[in-house]
């Protein structure tokens, strides 16, 4: 492993001795948990600490909207919660020992869709998307919650949609990093034809991984299904940063706890 060499100075009994310090050059992948709407970074916990045991440092924390910030849920918009990805991205590229070049971030529903525009807006290496939503680009700043009320989001989302026409396509088709698309099987929230449009809009990524966990709604309500998205999640982002394949189909060690929904499955 390559290492670095720091020169400094000891005191001891008011004179100085020379020293060396010799630590690890490399440094490590930063990892950045975006949750859905309604959730939590509670429900990334599990997850991050079996991504950090892998050798990453992880960042999970809470949109305004939520957790400890509820109270704005009814005004903060798109735009606020944008600003809030960012700020999270920079602390994490900011801390010691991440490597700012190697930085994957993993979305779900309504942090997936926030996650995905920040790829125009950061660097980012590796892309994981699990039922990411889509949203329509007008009203950007209005509250979150006015856009069931201003928009046909239902039927939006049952019909497929060119890159060119979404915020959040065009970043997937400017994105030339990895990128994993995970799909629930029996999600009515973010049906077929959204990840049909994530999937054909991503097709300049380095790679693309599309992944179906059967018998899964939305929010990962069931213990199986949200065994079944840890493991091949870590599995991936061990392929993709490692270059080593973990067995498939095993879950990984500490999940078996693991029983909070990943979102509430309400509207994303």
């Amino acid at each position: 492993m390559p290492t670095h060499d720091d020169t400094l100075d000891i005191e001891v009994d008011g004179e100085h001795i020379a020293g060396t310090l010799v630590s690890p050059a490399t440094r490590v992948p930063g990892v950045l948990f975006v949750h859905g709407w309604g959730g939590s970074q509670e429900q990334y916990l599990a997850r991050a600490r079996e991504i950090a045991a892998l050798g990453c440092i992880c960042l999970t924390f809470d949109l305004r909207g939520h957790a400890g910030t509820q109270p704005q849920r009814e005004t903060v918009s798109r735009e606020n919660n944008l600003r809030d990805v960012l700020a999270a991205y920079d602390v994490l590229a900011r801390r010691p020992g991440v490597d700012p070049s190697a930085i994957a971030v993993i979305g779900s529903s309504y942090g997936g869709y926030l996650s995905a525009i920040l790829t125009t807006q950061r660097p980012v290496k590796w892309l994981a998307l699990r039922v990411p939503a889509l949203y329509i680009d007008t009203g950007w700043e209005v509250p979150k919650l006015q856009l069931h009320k201003d928009q046909d989001l239902d039927a939006y989302r049952r019909s497929f949609v060119e890159a060119a026409d979404n915020r959040a396509l065009r970043a997937c088709a400017a994105f030339r990093g990895d990128v994993l698309l995970v799909e629930s099987e029996l999600d009515t929230v973010v049906p077929h034809p959204v990840i049909a449009s994530y999937r054909e809009a991503s097709i300049h990524a380095r790679s693309l991984t599309y992944r179906v966990i059967e018998g899964a709604d939305h929010g990962l309500s069931e213990t199986v299904a949200q065994r079944a998205y840890t493991s091949l999640l870590v599995n991936w982002f061990s392929e993709m940063v490692f270059g080593a394949r973990q067995g498939t189909g095993a879950s990984p060690a500490g999940v078996s706890g693991n029983s909070v929904p990943e979102a509430p499955p309400t509207p994303g």
